[in-house]
């Protein structure tokens, strides 16, 4: 099992490195420069368990390669990093399958926080998938559940959040898969059992 960097510039890629290091120390770490030596790189390095992914790559344009990596890897979380503001690409990222938006401007401390969520969502995943708490959700999700709390339908809050509706089932998709529930009421309950809803 290894986790995958994916980016052609070294600087950047050995900063989400030595954050991944910190993190896992004991996992495998896979750097590459492009999307295309992807999949010899899994026959000789091992499966996937996360993916981080730069937006911009020599071989990829827009979205394509959160597409290419979801369409082999489905269920392998995915954290695309772009030089881009998350205003501009956050949800065409998050709708082409990437589960969490880093800005290459973010801290050493916010990319841990990130990648952290991500990891543990993929190891909860396997055994147990609820969460404990709501730090481990992104300002996405937590701001879904106040949503969701405030009975907004997913017209509602496309609207409100300027973004389309099946952007909006997409976030609710993730939300509910990282809170191991199935549905709004499901997620509603868990949200007001655990204290997800204290700060609204």
């Amino acid at each position: 099992m290894s986790i995958y960097v994916i980016d052609d510039h070294p600087l950047m890629r050995d900063a989400i490195v030595m954050v991944l290091r910190r993190l896992r120390p004991a996992e495998n770490i896979v750097e590459l420069e492009r999307l295309d030596k992807l999949a010899s790189s899994v026959q000789q390095r091992g499966e996937p368990t996360l993916f981080c992914l730069d937006l911009k790559l020599p071989d990829t344009n827009g979205v394509s390669g959160v597409v290419a990596v979801k369409q082999v890897y489905p269920n392998v979380p995915i954290a695309v990093y772009s030089a881009a503001p998350a205003g501009d690409m956050e949800d065409a990222c998050i709708e082409a399958g990437a589960d969490t938006y880093i800005e290459k401007s973010a801290s050493s401390a916010e990319l841990a926080a990130a990648l952290r969520g991500l990891l543990m969502a993929g190891s909860e995943e396997a055994d147990e998938p609820a969460l404990a708490s709501n730090s481990k959700l992104s300002k996405r999700q937590t701001q879904l559940i106040a949503m969701l709390d405030k009975g907004m339908s997913n017209r509602d809050i496309a609207t409100d959040l300027e973004i389309s509706e099946h952007t909006v089932k997409v976030h609710l998709w993730r939300l509910f898969r990282r809170l191991g529930v199935k549905s709004r009421t499901q997620a509603l309950h868990y949200a007001r059992t655990n204290g997800l809803l204290s700060g609204n």
